[in-house]
């Protein structure tokens, strides 16, 4: 760039800070103006150098999204459907059935799950506190482990208490599949003979 002929970009950084000068300098607005008309600067004002452009914080990254694969989720549904009877139980109409009736099938039903998870997960609680302990978020907090509800307002640190510690998974222990397998069987049909 020269003084002669700045380039687009020295153009912009001119025009912005010579903008922010005339709204904070008076008598630079009026040296500016005379200038405008053909006249001169005055000698008690010289122009201010225009501020170096302020480089704008490089946005952030976008997330990178991976393919998730349904075979782990197909798999764990069809471990849910073997000891639990899950998709069993969900398909089932209920609307005719008594409360009693649900609630024995409700029972199997939890028994069988939470055998399940039990046997091929490692699950914690996020937060050790007890639900209804007080909290102090400090600044920076991981928000993929907390979720912040209620009157969300100001930055951190937040006081709050605790409504659900959260779950998070510590280990999988799902069986290998053979390439042949079909993950989208969750359950094959019975034939008796």
């Amino acid at each position: 760039m020269t003084d002669s002929n700045p380039s687009f970009l020295g153009r912009i950084s001119l025009a912005v800070g010579t903008f922010f000068s005339i709204l904070g300098d008076g008598q630079f607005a009026a040296d500016v103006l005379r200038l405008r008309k053909g006249g001169t600067a005055s000698a008690a004002t010289a122009p201010a150098p225009a501020p170096a452009p302020v480089a704008a914080p490089a946005p952030a990254p976008a997330p990178t999204l991976k393919e998730a694969s349904p075979d782990a989720a197909l798999q764990l549904l069809g471990l849910l459907q073997r000891d639990a009877r899950f998709i069993d139980f969900v398909e089932e109409d209920i609307r005719n059935y008594s409360d009693a009736d649900i609630g024995a099938a409700a029972r199997l039903v939890h028994d069988g799950c939470r055998a399940t998870l039990r046997e091929h997960f490692t699950i914690r609680p996020v937060r050790d506190e007890a639900e209804g302990s007080r909290v102090t978020l400090p600044d920076g907090f991981d928000a993929s482990l907390v979720r912040l509800t209620g009157n969300v307002v100001g930055r951190a640190p937040f006081n709050g208490s605790i409504s659900h510690r959260g779950w998070r998974v510590d280990e999988v222990r799902l069986p290998k599949l053979a390439d042949s397998h079909n993950a989208k069987v969750i359950a094959p049909a019975e034939v008796e003979l």
